[in-house]
């Protein structure tokens, strides 16, 4: 009998199937290839049927050219920073697709000349927060401050309080980004209590801000206090508020959270923000204050640095102008609406022989934003050793293991994908 590894398929006819081709066509070449190299491999090495080299090519590839997944947030954690922060909207992912094409991003199709970048965008933040005088994006919030702190602060002091030298993710600590810009730091007060008075007593000639900071990712609680925006806009000197979640107006499920609508409204200068937390978009640096501040910063050499591409513009104006993103269904979801979809899911489930339970769940915000903000939620509770085959899933779902067993919380999984965690949950169980 002849040895089946002499039938394996040539590459350039396994190149010229024509599901195969049209694969390349979509993904490119070099993935397919690759992906047609291997199971060759796998059929001289005898773990292949010569004949079905085809299908194993094509169950291989990738849906898209890029190595991201979608991953199903079942983890109760509404901004996941490590799962890419806040989803974006039907809306704005049409916004995406079509911006991916040539656009009039910069150009003026009326007229034929050029036109302000990003126009539609920065006129849907601005409408977004009437208040500000002038509104600039900048390609996240650590750019913003380092925009502010370059444009006011460069061999001048930027004064603030020893319980806003916050560190956030990755060991990026605020201090060192504002010092990086040649600024000086000029800090005031205690870890737990700062006055006004703490901020007048430091400012003079080389002040080139006050900037206040949001503790976004922790809470700091017992005999503190702190200075309020409206009394430090009184010191003379220009005051930055850096609220980071992207909070742009007041919300009655996060009366602590600071928002960029009253922080301009008590005097702010300029305040500082994430477009892909609390806003639900992409992730962007929103900037808005004064009209003088803005155009300053808008014309630093820094700024071109620091610019979004028209990926990020369409998808913030889509945000503002669209249907409530995702992360504001999440957070907005209904408690009993939450639990009634999980126990659908469960009795599907249950008669599929699927050991699982619905169980009482706290979700948060995450993304640094709200921090001791709970939400009451409902979760699929499953055995723990399920948690590892649902990451290896397709898609992947990725909940989170508390004393002994796998939740899945309903309220991070849009209502959208129930059929698809019920069809996931049933392989992996």
């Amino acid at each position: 009998m002849s040895d089946p590894r002499r039938l394996v398929p040539r590459t350039d006819v396994l190149l010229a199937e024509p599901r195969i081709a049209r694969a390349a066509r979509a993904l490119g070449p070099v993935l397919v290839k690759h992906a047609v190299t291997a199971a060759q491999q796998r059929v001289r090495a005898g773990d292949l049927d010569p004949a079905a080299v085809v299908d194993h090519v094509l169950a291989e590839l990738p849906a898209t050219a890029s190595s991201l997944r979608h991953v199903v947030n079942a983890t109760g954690v509404v901004v996941h920073t490590n799962l890419g922060r806040a989803p974006l909207s039907p809306a704005a992912l049409d916004a995406v697709r079509a911006a991916g094409a040539t656009t009039d991003v910069e150009f003026d199709l009326a007229t034929g000349q050029r036109a302000r970048r990003g126009r539609g965008a920065l006129a849907a933040l601005a409408d977004t927060v009437p208040d500000a005088e002038a509104v600039h994006v900048v390609n996240n919030n650590a750019a913003a401050l380092l925009l502010c702190a370059l444009t006011l602060a460069q061999g001048k002091e930027i004064v603030l309080s020893r319980g806003e030298l916050v560190e956030i993710g990755d060991g990026f600590r605020i201090p060192e980004l504002l010092t990086s810009t040649g600024a000086r730091l000029r800090e005031v007060g205690t870890t737990n209590r700062t006055t006004v008075a703490d901020y007048a007593a430091a400012i003079g000639p080389e002040t080139g801000f006050v900037l206040k900071i949001h503790p976004s990712n922790f809470l700091v609680t017992g005999f503190t206090a702190g200075a309020a925006i409206a009394d430090l806009a009184g010191l003379g000197v220009p005051v930055i508020a850096d609220i980071g979640s992207g909070l742009l107006r007041p919300h009655p499920l996060l009366p602590d959270e600071p928002d960029a609508t009253t922080a301009l409204r008590d005097g702010a200068t300029a305040v500082t923000a994430s477009g892909d937390k609390l806003l639900g978009g992409p992730q962007a640096g929103l900037l808005l204050g004064t009209a003088e501040l803005v155009e300053r910063l808008r014309r630093h050499p820094a700024a071109r640095a620091l610019r979004v591409d028209k990926l990020t513009l369409a998808a913030l104006e889509a945000t503002l102008r669209g249907p409530a993103p995702p992360v504001r269904q999440a957070l907005e979801a209904d408690l009993a609406a939450v639990r009634a979809r999980a126990e659908r899911l469960a009795a599907d489930l249950l008669g599929r022989g699927v050991e699982v339970a619905v169980v009482a769940s706290v979700a948060v915000v995450g993304g640094g934003g709200a921090p001791g903000v709970e939400l009451p939620s409902a979760a699929l509770s499953l055995p723990a050793s399920v948690a590892a085959r649902l990451r290896a899933a397709d898609p992947p779902v990725v909940g989170r293991v508390e004393r002994g067993r796998c939740l899945l919380d309903l309220r991070t999984v849009p209502p959208e994908d129930d059929d698809l965690l019920r069809a996931v949950v049933a392989r992996c169980t």
